[in-house]
């Protein structure tokens, strides 16, 4: 299983950015995808979730500015980031899992920075 996230890079603030994450070696239309996030010194946090029937959710500080969806044709998952502020930079990472009980597969991490 591999996940590849691309997209992202340096931004000014009020721009617009897409990140996207290929999925390798699973069914990926039966995942639920998901986009964290780390800050440098804060905890990791779950930025938007889509699941197998396309249901989304997003943290709070990010509803309204970004968008996740997905395309199972090309088993990819995209999280598309409007009105970028400086707090959103952070190293964002994508994920898969099937089951609230399975494993969770992960990306590498794709770096956004938004500056001022």
């Amino acid at each position: 299983v591999q996940l590849q996230a691309s997209g992202g890079g340096l931004v000014q603030a009020g721009e617009s950015t897409r990140l996207s994450c290929v999925a390798f070696g699973i069914i990926f239309n039966a995942h639920t995808m998901r986009w964290y996030r780390r800050a440098p010194g804060k905890q990791r946090e779950l930025v938007a979730t889509i699941s197998s029937g396309h249901s989304t959710n997003y943290l709070d500080s990010v509803q309204g500015r970004f968008t996740i969806s997905r395309d199972n044709a090309k088993n990819t998952v995209y999280l598309q980031m409007n009105s970028l502020k400086p707090e959103d930079t952070a190293v964002y990472y994508c994920s898969a899992r099937r089951h609230s009980f399975s494993v969770e597969f992960w990306g590498q991490g794709t770096q956004v920075t938004v500056s001022s």
